[in-house]
Parts: C-alpha cells; structure tokens; sequence
C-alpha cells in the first residue's frame, strides 16, 4: 500500500495488486468510480463480468438497476462513489462463460488495505452496504442484510479505525433483486426505500 493522497495514484496502485490468486485470471482490478467529497460511498462484493472487462464498477445489469434505484432515490451521481470491497472478479467457467462466484475471506482481507485507502481519501458522511458479502467484510461473519437493512448502524472502528468514520446502512445488492423474479418489483421498492432513508441521514 503506497502512501498516496489522490485517487488517481491509489488507482494505479490497486490496477498492480498482487495481494491474492485472482489477479491471474482476472482481466483487471476495478478500482472504485467517484469523487472525493462524494458524502455518500456505495460498497459491494465485486466486480462482474461486465466490470472485469470494462475496468469499472457497476456498469453491467446490477449497475443500471442500481442507477435507477438511485435517481429515484434523489441521489445524484456526482454524491456518490461506489467501490467494492475485493477489487478483481472471481468466477468459475462454464464453457466459454464466466460465472459469478462468491469471493472467500482470504478474498476480502487482501482488499481490506484498499477499501480502506478510498474511505479516508473520499471521507463520505455515509456508506450503504450493497449485500451481504460487504456486511460481512465490515462486522463479521454474523451479519445478516435482513437483520440491519434499512436503519443506519455505527462504523466498526475497531475492526476498520478511520480518521473521520461514516454512518452505515446495509441493503440488498442489486443482483439480488435481479435474481428476485416474481418478487423483483417488491425487492426493488425495498432498495429505493433504503437509499432514501440513507438520503434523509444525509
């Protein structure tokens, strides 16, 4: 971890990581897209095949759901920077496709120098957990999303000490409410209702 004060140096730092095994077949690291002084910081797994690709985050179908989640929350796209909390995909090949699989613990604690580098450099007032992988990444292998979406919880210092620490709120990860099917209309209500009340801690 170079000590660097600009997101674009900590960008390049983390397009170089080695920390763990899957730099090798992953296409790139997917740092996280925003500015600094963005209050509100959106943190989930990882990046997708789309993103793999693409070098940036959310920017496949979970991302345009999320998107639209977001202008219908009120939140504009210049108040937020979204990031995940392991910064290459990890997949298993089916064929000639490349299929989500989820990151291990080794995984998330590689990355956990780099998420922590783009907290203290955006410093956002609040952070909104995407899913369980990034609740557990935070407060441990417990965390349920059903248990804490939708009300704001304090940062762990202990686990993740930060100069200035945020508020958090947890939700569903958009993928999941692309998976929701005949529920998908209900779980995406629910995600617009978690970001607004994130917009009214705000």
């Amino acid at each position: 971890m170079p000590p660097t004060s600009e997101l674009a140096q900590l960008t390049e730092a983390i397009a170089g990581c080695t920390a763990c095994e899957l730099y090798r077949d992953a296409t790139q690291a997917v740092p996280g897209r925003g500015a600094l002084g963005a209050p509100l910081m959106l943190v989930g797994e990882q990046p997708g095949d789309r993103e793999d690709v693409e070098g940036e985050p959310f920017v496949g179908p979970a991302g345009h759901l999320l998107d639209r989640a977001l202008a219908e929350a009120g939140i504009a796209p210049e108040h937020v920077y979204v990031t995940n909390v392991v910064k290459h995909f990890r997949f298993a090949r089916q064929g000639k496709r490349r299929l989500h699989k989820a990151p291990a613990v080794r995984h998330v604690e590689a990355c956990a120098p780099w998420l922590i580098a783009e907290l203290e450099l955006v410093a956002p007032e609040g952070v909104v957990l995407l899913g369980g992988t990034a609740g557990k990444a935070l407060y441990g292998p417990s965390f349920r999303v059903g248990d804490a979406r939708g009300r704001l919880a304090e940062w762990p210092q202990e686990r993740f000490p930060l100069t200035t620490p945020p508020w958090v709120l947890a939700t569903a990860h958009p993928s999941a409410i692309l998976r929701a099917r005949d529920e998908r209309e209900d779980a995406y209500a629910a995600l617009v209702a978690d970001l607004r009340a994130a917009v009214a801690a705000l």
